[in-house]
């Protein structure tokens, strides 16, 4: 068996966006560290709650264009997007736009039935999903 143990993101500024997801989710920055032979720095960001997302930075990374909406994120594969339950996403996705994050989805209800949903994206365009599910995902749910 396994458990998410954090979320890896690499990105252009660290300095920048560890100080944005700190300020954004109230997050503590801990673990601070370079691996000079692949030119790389990195911070983890920890949350009360559990969450954990590590920063990577790497001299002469790219970035893929943002996408526009979350089906236009589907069109180049790989990792689309990190999900956060929220208790209440009309106000967390208030903060985060209070905080610099961009507007993608409105919140509003998601395909899942009684469940809320919306999309920002941080100050570099990856996106993140916020819903007020109030229980995880589970084998013994139907899939929609």
């Amino acid at each position: 068996m396994a458990a998410l143990d954090h979320i890896g993101l690499s990105v252009a500024d660290l300095d920048a966006q560890s100080s944005w997801y700190q300020r954004a989710f109230g997050l503590t920055a801990t673990r601070a560290f370079v691996v000079p032979q692949a030119s790389l720095r990195g911070v983890f960001l920890v949350g009360e709650d559990g969450l954990v997302i590590e920063l990577l930075e790497r001299a002469g990374s790219t970035h893929r264009p943002p996408a526009s909406s979350p089906p236009d994120e589907l069109l180049t594969q790989g990792w689309a997007h990190v999900c956060l339950r929220v208790a209440s996403v009309d106000d967390v996705f208030a903060a985060l736009i209070a905080a610099g994050a961009g507007a993608v989805t409105e919140p509003g209800p998601s395909p899942e039935p009684g469940v809320r949903f919306a999309f920002v994206t941080d100050p570099e365009g990856n996106f993140i999903e916020l819903l007020d599910r109030t229980h995880p995902v589970r084998a013994d749910r139907e899939a929609s």
